[in-house]
């Protein structure tokens, strides 16, 4: 981009330059044919008329340019995504997964990352039944967001296997396995479109009525209506035209849309005025029903609502029980929860 850019800054003026230099160059000859008589006036403006339409074009020939190279510039990016190889691969024989009954199991997983030698999950186990409510507390660079990261296969365990109602991952189709979860993280993906279509990203046929009900759900719907166009009103580049708070609302009520049977809450309420907090939370109570919830948050207060609190510490599992049960063991949950309410 850098390169186009000082290419394009240093051909600019030089095609300027260049044009203007000939129609001097051209007007002196012409001067002189007229003056000695060899050329009539006529003919002379009629040539310096022509000569002056053709400038234009000439000059544009630097934009032309400059847009080819930008596309080439752009071309080359594309391709580099698409030549990408997949992290994780689909079987031949994976077969679909339409919903999830029972139970995921962690077996025995060790993980790190492609480029890295170091482990970052080590010797993981666990057990989540249908609708539990998981939360996965920490120091940052504990393990937590590798550790939902695996459920979608974005990666896939380097030592062990993830189970699902009796299958392995790798044994699932990719698609309709991530069909089975949503995410609501703290830095959402939104898109420079409208409310209506960032809600509905990833679903096709939504009724209105079921926008809006989501919508409500995630305590939306009073600000989308103070927007200038209402649902159909552009937010800007990663939703840039809103605030956090209510980035984190379009994003939840996009997953309530979903409905997909197990969600995934990364730092979902971090860094939010108390106002947006409690609204968010009222906004998650309403998508937590009869879902089974992974959720990863600083904020302990976040997490006492959970059924299972798993506390991790350098890719390891270190305590795992109820936040009254953590409580009374006095170990690292106990510190945790003492140093964030004292």
């Amino acid at each position: 981009v850098l390169k186009n850019l000082k290419r394009t800054l240093i051909l600019s003026p030089f095609t300027e330059f260049m044009g203007a230099l000939g129609a001097v160059v051209i007007l002196l000859i012409a001067g002189e044919e007229v003056i000695s008589g060899k050329l009539s006036f006529g003919v002379f403006g009629l040539f310096m008329g022509s000569l002056m339409s053709m400038i234009r074009p000439f000059k544009k020939l630097s934009g032309v340019y400059s847009i080819n190279q930008k596309a080439l510039a752009a071309s080359e990016r594309i391709y580099e995504i698409l030549e990408e190889k997949p992290l994780v691969k689909e079987s031949a024989k994976a077969k679909e997964i339409r919903e999830f009954k029972k139970e995921i199991i962690f077996e025995n997983v060790w993980f790190h990352y492609p480029n890295s030698s170091e482990y970052a999950l080590r010797d993981i186990n666990l057990k989540v039944e249908k609708n539990e409510i998981v939360a996965l507390v920490g120091h940052s660079g504990a393990g937590k967001s590798t550790l939902v990261s695996l459920l979608p296969r974005l990666y896939d365990p380097t030592q062990g296997r993830i189970i699902i109602d009796g299958d392995d991952l790798k044994d699932l189709k990719i698609k309709s396995l991530r069909n089975l979860f949503a995410v609501v993280s703290q830095e959402m993906v939104l898109f420079n479109d409208t409310v209506r279509n960032n809600i509905t990203y990833g679903r096709k046929d939504v009724h209105f009525d079921e926008i809006v009900e989501a919508a409500k759900k995630a305590y939306a719907y009073e600000f989308i209506m103070r927007l200038p166009r209402g649902f159909d009103t552009i937010i800007g580049e990663r939703g840039c035209n809103l605030s956090g708070g209510e980035r984190q609302r379009i994003a939840i009520a996009r997953a309530i849309l979903k409905n997909a049977p197990i969600l995934i809450l990364d730092e979902a309420t971090s860094q939010l005025d108390s106002q947006s907090e409690r609204l968010i939370q009222y906004a998650l109570g309403n998508l937590l029903k009869d879902k089974t919830v992974f959720i990863i948050a600083h904020r302990l207060s976040t997490v006492k609502k959970a059924t299972k609190i798993v506390v991790m510490e350098k890719g390891q599992i270190i305590e795992i029980g109820t936040h009254t049960a953590l409580l009374e063991r006095k170990g690292t949950y106990s510190q945790f929860y003492h140093w964030q309410n004292f």
